[in-house]
């Protein structure tokens, strides 16, 4: 029987790597031979020597499609999900929910796919696998590096000859993995920072990383497994209301919501931004083809309001930081990867906690309820909604 082997796929247009050249040895550990597309690393600056150097061999987009285990960032376009057959298995972020039909099809072929967006957050021992939360991380750092290139301030207390500059005042809206990054980012560098989350547990977190916390509707919408449950309408009319009323005193607003499943929380209406002082900032973190939590952002734009204010869709930012989201995502993925394999070859268990929730088609049938078909029973059960505060990242 021929050594199986992982083939290390680039997505057009992605900038991360799924595997950097040290990452390599993982996977040989595993008995794999490693396949990389020819400039899979170069978005990351990663070369083919490199990974060579590493025990992996650079290959033809077609020889990497061909492997055993095919391991990407993002979802590969429909053409090669349909090239995907019996015996191989798809690993990455490739969501499911999002025109789930391509992978239906893969599904369909006999392909099992294992979407990372599935690793259960509140396991510990899948904190290694967790690439929701490590993208988030760099996506959460990176949007207060953004907001303080759009602000027309200082984000510091800077004392000069001139005079005193105050703080920016920054507020981030929710605390989940990149809400609590991008508050002790913006505590760094010396801004005036507030938080604020529906959930009791995060208001802890917040103060912990050394921002106040915003008490601004009187709602307690703590739920099961970390996750804040839904709100009802009456409760988000009051949540928008009472955000609107806080925004407005605010330099500079990060959103950073979003659920398990289904469109982002709306948080800031466009008659909230218009309330802002002109120069100020929005980053919606959770900007992108289902919506975001601030209504005049645009996916991957920065525009400016009629009354001044800079809106920035930033539904991709830890792409943006090539090189630390891959480094990051490499180990997610190959510890994932470790944990499915056996002797080389991915053995499934479907009774262990992990691999039910990130196998999303296995046997030619989908488990993710986008991919088992309208009315079919889904495998993985219903997801617990979330309200603003709990981040699947931003990948």
């Amino acid at each position: 029987m021929p050594e199986p082997a992982a083939g290390v796929l680039g997505t057009p247009g992605e900038r991360r790597a799924p595997v950097v050249p040290a990452g390599v040895a993982a996977l040989r550990e595993q008995g794999l031979a490693v396949l990389v597309e020819h400039g899979a690393g170069a978005g990351a600056r990663y070369a083919d020597e490199e990974y060579a150097a590493h025990g992996a061999r650079p290959a033809s987009r077609d020889a990497v499609l061909a492997a055993d285990l095919v391991l990407c960032v993002t979802r590969p376009p429909a053409a090669d999900l349909a090239r995907l057959g019996p015996g191989q298995t798809l690993m990455g972020l490739l969501r499911p929910d999002e025109d789930p039909e391509p992978l239906r099809a893969a599904a369909a072929a006999g392909a099992t796919l294992v979407a990372l967006e599935g690793v259960p957050r509140t396991l510990s021992r899948a904190q290694t696998m967790d690439a929701l939360s490590s993208q988030a991380s760099v996506a959460g750092y990176k949007a207060v590096i953004e907001a303080a290139r759009a602000y027309d301030g200082y984000l510091p207390l800077l004392m000069t000859a001139a005079g005193v500059a105050r703080p920016a005042r920054v507020l981030v809206l929710g605390a989940g993995v990149a809400g609590l990054q991008a508050i002790a980012t913006a505590h760094r560098l010396g801004a005036v920072v507030t938080g604020y989350d529906v959930r009791p547990e995060a208001r802890e977190e917040i103060a912990s990383v050394g921002a106040s916390v915003l008490e601004a509707d009187g709602l307690d919408a703590g739920g099961e497994g970390g996750y804040a449950r839904a709100l009802t309408g009456d409760e988000r009319a009051a949540q928008r209301a009472a955000l609107a009323g806080a925004a407005a005193g605010f330099d500079i607003v990060i959103c950073a919501a979003l659920v398990p499943s289904g469109p982002p929380p709306l948080l800031l209406t466009a008659e909230a931004v218009d309330r802002m002082r002109p120069g100020a900032v929005v980053v919606d973190l959770a900007c992108g083809a289902r919506g975001g939590n601030a209504e005049p952002a645009v996916p991957g734009t920065e525009i400016r309001t009629p009354g001044g204010v800079a809106v920035i869709g930033a539904g991709g930012l830890a792409a943006t930081v090539p090189r630390a989201a891959s480094e990051a995502y490499s180990r997610n993925i190959t510890a994932l990867a470790a944990h499915l394999l056996d002797g080389g070859r991915v053995a499934v268990d479907l009774d262990d906690e992990i691999q039910a929730g990130v196998v999303a088609a296995h046997g030619g049938r989908g488990r993710h309820p986008a991919l088992s078909g309208p009315g079919a029973p889904s495998a993985h059960g219903a997801a617990t909604a979330a309200g603003p505060g709990e981040d699947h990242g931003s990948p």
